[in-house]
């Protein structure tokens, strides 16, 4: 895989998307790697924890600006629903997955922070839903797992107004479940991944599925309402015309 790479620490797999000159950007290409890579970890029995990083500077900084500014309605409705079948692979794989958040998590890089079971992140990290701003919404889940962390009023805050959230703030909103040193994040969310990994297989299984099914229908019914509704952002040209201001600005 070109964007995807997976070593493995006795029983802990680290997944690093490996497309730092474009800030980790998820595009099609790097959806369908995750997804694959998503598989094999499943199938793969010495992993019994997953952590999922961002090579470079960034966790993931957004999906690619530059391919969706070129979608139309119909794109866009697969586009939302490619990224909604890989995300749920992580919530759904039976071994817990960490996101070990070093600097930028915007956009789908927050959304992709939020499908993991816990979220560790670097004291330069920032978090974000700013897609309001080049005329779209968050497509991969960000209206529906934010407020399972941090509530509705701070949802609607950061959706409606795209601001970003250092990572003190996110810790202390609930956002992050740890905050550690930059140089310390891999080293010390192995150690937090090995923990659990030390614990019962299929009792950790258990436990992570016990957990999720107590708000898995709801979630699934408004993660269908939100593709509808970011499907038809693409329906006028607002969108295309905010995206092209947007790079040409970057």
């Amino acid at each position: 895989m070109g964007n995807i790479r997976v070593e493995i620490r006795e029983n802990v797999g680290i997944l690093t998307i490996t497309r730092p000159k474009q800030l980790n950007a998820l595009n099609r290409e790097v959806l369908r790697e995750l997804g694959q890579a998503l598989d094999r970890v499943k199938e793969d029995d010495r992993i019994r924890c997953l952590i999922i990083t961002g090579e470079g500077k960034a966790f993931v900084a957004g999906a690619d600006i530059s391919e969706m500014a070129g979608m139309d309605k119909a794109q866009a409705h697969e586009f939302a629903v490619l990224g909604h079948t890989v995300f749920k692979k992580i919530e759904t794989l039976p071994a817990p997955v960490i996101a070990a958040v070093n600097g930028y998590a915007l956009g789908g890089g927050c959304e992709l922070a939020l499908c993991c079971d816990i979220i560790i992140a670097s004291e330069n990290a920032v978090f974000a839903q700013p897609e309001v701003g080049i005329g779209i919404i968050p497509g991969f889940g960000g209206t529906q797992r934010l407020g399972l962390r941090i509530g509705i009023g701070r949802v609607k805050r950061m959706v409606l107004t795209g601001e970003r959230i250092k990572a003190p703030e996110a810790y202390a909103i609930g956002l992050a479940d740890g905050l550690v040193q930059p140089e310390k994040l891999i080293e010390d969310t192995v150690a937090l991944a090995k923990t659990i990994a030390a614990h019962p297989k299929n009792a950790v299984a258990a436990a992570k599925k016990a957990v999720q099914s107590s708000y898995s229908k709801r979630l699934n019914e408004g993660l269908k309402h939100e593709t509808s509704v970011f499907e038809r952002c693409f329906s006028t040209d607002e969108p295309k015309q905010a995206m092209r201001s947007f790079l040409k600005k970057n």
